[in-house]
């Protein structure tokens, strides 16, 4: 890919009397990734081909596939140890964790991304504070987007590539050929949610 520009979605509504001026502020649950990416241009046959066929085994709408941020290059906090979902039933913008290397200052730095789940029910997310871990190893994030399917107690947290599922919205990408190769190609993708 040659650019990827993140375009994270969240449910909130302003709005702001013309009388007053004074402003309300309604807050919805649904938060969700969104991105449109650029391929550099493909002179390769091959490469044009396989990004055709990626597109077309995706029918439009209808497939789904893995994508995490291609600028990502791990956690910039410490992230030590062997970090793990620390109790069943979370929802929302918190996390319990455990497993981390104890009393270590920044465990995780504000903007690292986690994630959780794997294959089809992949979720990245990003941590909005700094964090440290206490003396138990234990860690409370606050993280965006909030969690909408708990996670099971114990599950693994992915801190290296973390990923999410998406979708193209829409029809297939078009690609253009001309004489020495296919143009840039640009396409929207959508996180799934469940």
């Amino acid at each position: 890919m040659q650019s990827i520009r993140w375009k994270n979605q969240t449910a909130v509504a302003r709005t702001r009397s013309p009388f007053t001026f004074q402003s309300q502020v309604q807050v919805f649950q649904g938060q969700a990734w969104a991105a449109d990416i650029t391929l550099p241009k493909l002179r390769n046959r091959d490469h044009a081909a396989e990004w055709a066929a990626f597109f077309l085994a995706l029918n439009g709408s209808e497939g789904n596939f893995l994508m995490g941020p291609k600028d990502y290059f791990g956690p910039r906090g410490v992230a030590a140890g062997s970090p793990v979902v620390d109790g069943a039933g979370q929802l929302g913008a918190a996390l319990e964790t455990s497993g981390w290397s104890a009393d270590v200052p920044g465990i995780l730095k504000a903007g690292d991304y986690i994630g959780l789940g794997s294959g089809a029910a992949s979720r990245m997310h990003r941590v909005l504070i700094d964090t440290d871990s206490d003396e138990e190893g234990k860690a409370s994030l606050l993280l965006w987007p909030r969690l909408t399917a708990s996670p099971a107690n114990l599950a693994p947290i992915e801190i290296e590539a973390p990923q999410s599922v998406f979708y193209v919205p829409g029809n297939i990408p078009e690609m253009e050929s001309v004489r020495i190769g296919v143009e840039n190609i640009t396409f929207s993708a959508v996180e799934v949610l469940a």
